[in-house]
């Protein structure tokens, strides 16, 4: 197998090419940071939402059982 300078200028960088690369890649993890970051906000939203609606069921359950009792007392 022989290498061609063809080969040679595939798999040689010169730095500005791996400069170009390391700030895409900075960029990247900022995004990928900033997003995260918005992912975890609405997880805990999200969480906090869940048990408003929890609290909200258990408080509707606890109507609706009364109000049960209230219509078989009245029969």
């Amino acid at each position: 197998m022989t290498i061609t300078k063809e080969d040679i200028k595939r798999v040689v960088q010169r730095p500005s090419d791996l400069e170009e690369i390391i700030k895409k890649l900075e960029k990247q993890k900022e995004f990928l940071k900033f997003q995260c970051k918005k992912a975890g906000a609405r997880i805990k939203w999200l969480e906090l939402n869940e048990k408003t609606l929890k609290k909200d069921i258990d408080r509707l359950f606890e109507e609706n059982s009364n109000l049960k009792t209230i219509m078989k007392g009245e029969k």
